[in-house]
């Protein structure tokens, strides 16, 4: 399992290093270059979703057998349910909503009288759009977010090569989708509060990039199912 989890970090960190070393301080997704890596990030990412749904299924059995056989008790059963949730590695279900981000049409013209006409990042998803929404919902008071299919846990990093998002091995293509479950008027109310999110708009207004907020009486976000293990941090003590 070890060898099998690390295989699958191991390839996803071949992506974040070309990334990185490609950029060389410049904006990745104004960087026509970048265009070059997609068949290589595509073949990563194929590898990597077929390695990840292998992972998540040895976790699965290891975690069950180990539950069998541990002799704990219910109250350190609860407790380690507690932690878990907590921790994004239990399915969470509850009130929620969806942002769904998407890119303006690529011959889009403004929309309100004296905008300039836009340039082609203008009518894309940037990285920091994405980052402003989940950084939005967390400090609305989400119990637990996902993005497209993927739950996020305190180690994720939402990062955009091109016109790509790659999260934890994957890549994804817009529409983009963050599911959070959560109070929903506490979750709508930091996504209007964000000043980040309100530039954002201003470019929905201006060009068309998409915005749309789906409210959810119920919704389940999975359990993560990647490795937990830190390689750079130490614990304290």
């Amino acid at each position: 399992m070890r060898l099998l989890t690390g295989a699958v970090f191991a390839l996803a960190g071949v992506i974040f290093w070309t990334s990185f070393n490609t950029a060389q301080g410049t904006n990745l997704r104004s960087d026509e270059s970048m265009l070059r890596l997609s068949d290589l990030i595509q073949e990563r990412s194929r590898k990597n979703g077929t390695l990840g749904e292998s992972t998540a299924k040895i976790r699965s059995e290891v975690d069950a057998l180990a539950r069998r056989d541990n002799g704990s008790t219910e109250a350190e059963r609860r407790k380690l349910a507690d932690l878990e949730e907590t921790a994004g590695t239990r399915e969470l279900s509850g009130s929620g909503l969806t942002v769904t981000l998407t890119d303006a049409p690529p011959n889009a013209t403004p929309k309100i009288p004296g905008v300039p006409d836009p340039q082609p990042n203008d009518l894309v998803i940037h990285q920091q759009d994405l980052q402003a929404v989940v950084n939005a919902l967390w400090q609305g008071g989400a119990k637990g977010i996902k993005v497209m299919d993927q739950r996020l846990i305190s180690t994720s990093a939402v990062r955009c090569v091109g016109n790509t998002l790659i999260l934890q091995g994957q890549v994804y293509s817009p529409p983009y989708k963050v599911t959070a479950v959560g109070d929903r008027g506490k979750l709508s109310a930091a996504l209007s509060a964000s000043p980040a999110i309100q530039n954002y708009r201003s470019y929905v207004d201006a060009y068309g990039l998409g915005w749309k907020v789906d409210k959810h009486d119920t919704v389940t976000l999975p359990g993560y199912s990647g490795t937990v293990d830190l390689h750079q941090a130490q614990p304290i003590g």
